[in-house]
């Protein structure tokens, strides 16, 4: 396994469609194994293939214990804390969405978008398949956060970043070394009170 480079949002292959895997082999593996390193090394929740330089249709999410989804949520990519992930990962190879229902509300985070969050409209339910490390194909029917984790990925190998989700320019800010809130587009006024933040990559 390895750390890659993530990739900012400037760089074209975040807004190329990803190809889809014909073969789940040995370098799917690998990727898959990097992908994951890369996303703790960072304290994400969740990474996309494109994140790291391959347009391959491959995401993978971990998401924190429960005992730390306070901590998880504020652990955006310029935080100091360390995030105590469940070891219950999800990696799913041409992922494919069947359905979504419902709507949720909140602030995402992205790793190729460091020092930024957003609020960001997803579907509360999801269902979702694609194939798994070993080929076989799963289905995965997802609520609340893995719900919203996965919508998140599966934007990525679309080529869309939440920020093109963002549906009012006051609902996108900077965040301050003190994890402050500051509107990009609304005069600059710090908003000090804590949001829930979900730290995707």
């Amino acid at each position: 396994m390895a750390v890659r480079e993530i990739y900012t949002s400037e760089h074209p292959v975040l807004r190329q469609k990803a190809k889809k895997v014909k073969h789940v082999d040995a370098s799917i593996h690998k990727l898959i194994d990097d992908m994951l390193e890369s996303m703790r090394a960072a304290r994400g929740l969740g990474l996309a293939a494109p994140q790291i330089g391959v347009s391959l249709r491959v995401l993978v999410i971990e998401l924190p214990e429960d005992d730390e989804t306070d901590e998880a949520v504020e652990a955006m990519p310029r935080a100091k804390r360390q995030v105590k992930y469940s070891g219950d990962q999800v990696v799913l190879i041409n992922p494919e969405v069947l359905k979504m229902e419902g709507e949720q509300s909140g602030e995402e985070g992205c790793l190729s978008i460091p020092g930024y969050v957003g609020v960001v409209r997803r579907a509360e339910k999801i269902a979702i398949k694609g194939l798994n490390r070993k080929g076989k194909e799963i289905r995965i029917n997802a609520d609340g956060l893995l719900a919203r984790a996965l919508q998140h990925e599966v934007d990525h190998l679309e080529g869309i970043l939440y920020t093109d989700r963002i549906e009012k320019p006051g609902d996108l800010f900077r965040l301050t070394e003190d994890n402050e809130r500051v509107p990009v587009f609304q005069g600059g006024a710090k908003h000090s009170a804590p949001k829930q933040v979900t730290p995707f990559a």
